[in-house]
C-alpha cells in the first residue's frame, strides 16, 4: 500500500453579505475543493497555498485560525492501493476571478446550501458543514 498526504482549502469569499464557497470540477466528474499532494519540503499550509495558486490563480488567501479537518480514504491507481490523507484548511479570499488549470474542467462559487448539493462526496460535505459553521 502506498501512502499519500495532501492538503487543500475550503476557499470562500463574502459577497453581498453571504459566503460563497469555491468548488472545482475534477476530470473524473466529481466536485470538490482545491487540493493536491504535498511536496517533500512543504508544510500542509504551504501545499494548500501552492495548490490554490496553481489550480485557480488565487494568491490572496487569508487562513482562518483554528480550522483544520482531515479525511482519509483509499483508492486504486495503476494497480496500486493508495491510502490518502487530506488536510483541509479554511481560507478567505477577495478574488472571484479564476484562472482554471488544466487539472480541472470547471469551477463554481456557490452559497452554502447550493454547494452542499453540488459536492459529490459525503466526507467533503461534512467538511463544508464544519467550515460554514466556522466562518
Amino acid at each position: 500500500m502506498v501512502k499519500q498526504k495532501s492538503a487543500g482549502i475550503v476557499l470562500f469569499q463574502n459577497s453581498h453579505g453571504a459566503n460563497h464557497f469555491l468548488l472545482l470540477n475534477y476530470p473524473q466528474g466529481h466536485w470538490d475543493f482545491v487540493k493536491g499532494k504535498m511536496e517533500h519540503d512543504e508544510t500542509p499550509h504551504d501545499t494548500a497555498r501552492r495548490e490554490a495558486g496553481e489550480e485557480t490563480g488565487i494568491t490572496d488567501i487569508e487562513f482562518i485560525d483554528d480550522f483544520e479537518e482531515s479525511v482519509e480514504y483509499e483508492f486504486r491507481f495503476n494497480g496500486d492501493l493508495i491510502q490518502k490523507k487530506v488536510i483541509f484548511f479554511l481560507a478567505k479570499t477577495n478574488t472571484s476571478k479564476i484562472s482554471l488549470s488544466h487539472e480541472h474542467k470547471d469551477f463554481v462559487w456557490l452559497e452554502y446550501e447550493d454547494a452542499m448539493e453540488k459536492i459529490t462526496f459525503q466526507n467533503a460535505k461534512k467538511i463544508l458543514a464544519k467550515a460554514n459553521n466556522f466562518c
